[in-house]
């Protein structure tokens, strides 16, 4: 297998998402699961359609997963879609928190939030001309992680406790990074769906 990079040095990783909260107090989910979660050891910035944030690869993760509990722990019906990404050329803004420590600020508040998060994901090893042993190589890992439930239209499908998926998602994320310089992925997690309860 032949790495072809693209030239970026940086391993900050980045997220970009937004949060969709299917109800009329979409604001008070938002800025309540903001609130609770600790984005200290994340760059963070916030505009009109999106939050990204920026760091070290555990803490960007645990700040992911947080935003994610949080807001599905209101019992409302959630979204969270966003993309990860890590050695984007020229991707250097935010490098001071890289100096972070590897204690994951979010573990302990959230252990105890328990939900199924059913999740869409889709990776994208960039410049890397023979993708599929990795793509083949991760859904492997999935699958020994026993979140795997299937493969759709573009993307693959993860289901279990919000922990096991978010791991899953990050293993297969750093698996990744360490083959190819410049990778991205997305994530489409749910929670609470009307729909899931008619199955």
């Amino acid at each position: 297998m032949t790495n072809l990079f693209c030239g970026s040095t940086s391993r900050i990783v980045g997220f970009r998402f937004s949060l969709y909260p299917m109800s009329d107090q979409f604001v008070e989910v938002i800025t309540s699961t903001l609130a609770k979660t600790d984005t200290t050891k994340v760059w963070m910035q916030t505009d009109d359609i999106s939050t990204c944030i920026r760091g070290k690869m555990e803490h960007v993760f645990d700040v992911a997963k947080a935003v994610y509990l949080h807001a599905a722990n209101t019992g409302k019906h959630v979204v969270l879609n966003g993309t990860f990404s890590i050695g984007c050329p020229g991707d250097s803004d935010g490098d001071t928190y890289m100096s972070e420590d590897d204690v994951r600020s979010n573990e302990e508040k959230v252990a105890d939030i328990h939900i199924e998060a059913p999740t869409q994901f889709a990776l994208y090893p960039m410049n890397e001309g023979d993708y599929m042993p990795i793509i083949a190589d991760v859904v492997e890992i999935a699958n020994e992680k026993g979140t795997l439930t299937g493969g759709i239209h573009y993307a693959s499908r993860l289901d279990g406790d919000a922990h096991d998926v978010f791991a899953t998602l990050e293993e297969v994320f750093r698996f990744t990074q360490e083959k190819v310089s410049h990778v991205t992925m997305t994530v489409n997690a749910a929670a609470n769906s009307p729909s899931r309860k008619n199955r």
